[in-house]
């Protein structure tokens, strides 16, 4: 019986792969939208009044403004790569005993995968257009792959809690 409920899905089997995709897929085509519809810049275009806007910048460094200068492309670049290995081989246990691992495994990938896309394609940084918030108190903008990163590791987080305390249990 799985760690947390319902049976993991089957390493990298359809399902791994459809999540994936789901993440990928959409973030690659919404960016590329993005860039053509929501010219020029940093002008935003509501979507549901003032709440949900789409407004297009750049992200040169990574999450939360986090920057190395010049670098930040490459750094950032080889650093998602590094992460990705590093998912694929730390989670390998955690995705085939627990559900919620092996939905979050495939989410974050797709996203880290998504983001990386950007930086090895532009040297003008991540593209992000998802700008929420409600008049000058704004959440920072962001893109469909930062979110299965973020739904993502969320759920990794608590497949190794659940784990944990199944563990602890025993």
């Amino acid at each position: 019986m799985a760690a947390d409920g319902p049976r993991p899905l089957p390493v990298y089997g359809a399902a791994f792969w459809a999540l994936l995709l789901g993440v990928l897929i959409p973030d690659v085509v919404t960016k590329a939208w993005a860039v053509e519809a929501l010219v020029p810049r940093h002008v935003p275009h509501p979507i549901i009044g003032d709440v949900l806007r789409f407004t297009l910048s750049y992200n040169p460094g990574a999450a939360f403004g986090m920057s190395v200068g010049g670098a930040s492309r490459w750094f950032f670049g080889v650093l998602a790569i590094v992460i990705i290995v590093l998912m694929l081989r730390v989670t390998k246990d955690l995705v085939r005993v627990s559900w919620l691992g092996s939905v979050g495994l495939p989410l974050v990938l797709g996203g880290a995968i998504g983001n990386l896309v950007d930086r090895v394609r532009s040297d003008q940084g991540v593209v992000d257009f998802i700008d929420i918030g409600v008049g000058s108190v704004r959440f920072w903008t962001f893109n469909i792959a930062d979110m299965g990163v973020s739904i993502g590791a969320t759920c990794l987080v608590i497949a190794l809690w659940r784990l944990d305390a199944a563990e602890s249990r025993e």
